[in-house]
């Protein structure tokens, strides 16, 4: 069974926003600490928000820092993050996992920023 469904990817224009969600399918949600990644075409997978399964701590590289935000539904076993303000450089596939990635990894979803 597929443990990480990404969906809410979309074409906008820079500047515009997005709702990315991501359903968790691991029993336990709540002890895992959930990240948010991107792949861009000829770059290595990088981490651009994580939280914690506990107190929400969330974390975020400088490069989105202030535009994205991570939110957990442990209940419901869902995982989103809002991103704001996006820019063409945020064009990326998205994808949900554990802060190390150690699971195995969804389909994604396209992100694409046009300028």
């Amino acid at each position: 069974q597929t443990q990480f469904v990404e969906s809410g990817g979309g074409l906008v224009q820079s500047g515009g926003s997005l709702r990315l969600s991501c359903v968790a399918r691991l029993d336990g949600l709540d002890n895992y600490v959930i990240g948010w990644f991107r792949l861009a075409p000829g770059k290595q997978r990088e981490g651009v928000a994580c939280i914690s399964g506990s107190d929400g701590t969330t974390s975020y590289p400088d490069s989105v820092k202030g535009r994205f935000t991570i939110s957990r539904d442990n209940a419901n076993k869902k995982i989103y993050m809002q991103m704001n303000n996006l820019k063409p450089e945020d064009t990326a596939v998205y994808y949900c996992n554990t802060d190390i990635g150690e699971l195995t990894w969804g389909q994604g979803a396209q992100v694409t920023v046009s300028s």
